[in-house]
């Protein structure tokens, strides 16, 4: 069975950094395209930043240039590092795992982690 857990997540201050990590085991983790969600209150999931299995990123026009997604595959975990946090930044961040390409369409995402939030003060 495929499980993400996501950490790293807490309270920080705007301009601030965080930096998240997806642990997932039960697959061969290399072969899968990984991806970063958030969802805030009373707002639909959307795609912050999402990797293939080669290291190839793209991100939401919100965090481009602010967050960077990486992954460690010997390690079988993927992060996203939070750079210049803003008021419209807190939410429940998710990562999520799929076979084939990356992309940031949610729905396209076959496993998830149960979410780490993410709250900035100004």
């Amino acid at each position: 069975q495929v499980q993400l857990v996501e950490s790293g997540g807490g309270l920080v201050q705007a301009g601030g950094s965080l930096r998240l990590s997806c642990a997932v085991s039960g697959h061969s983790f290399s072969n899968y395209a990984m991806g970063w969600f958030r969802q805030a209150p009373g707002k639909e999931r959307e795609g912050v930043a999402s990797i293939n299995w080669s290291g190839g990123s793209t991100y939401s026009t919100d965090v481009k240039g602010r967050f960077t997604i990486s992954r460690e595959n010997a390690k079988n975990t993927v992060y996203l590092q939070m750079n210049s946090l803003k008021p419209e930044d807190p939410a429940v961040y998710y990562c999520a795992a799929k076979q084939g390409g990356a992309t940031m369409r949610g729905t396209l995402y076959d496993y998830w982690g149960q979410g780490t939030q993410v709250t900035v003060s100004s």
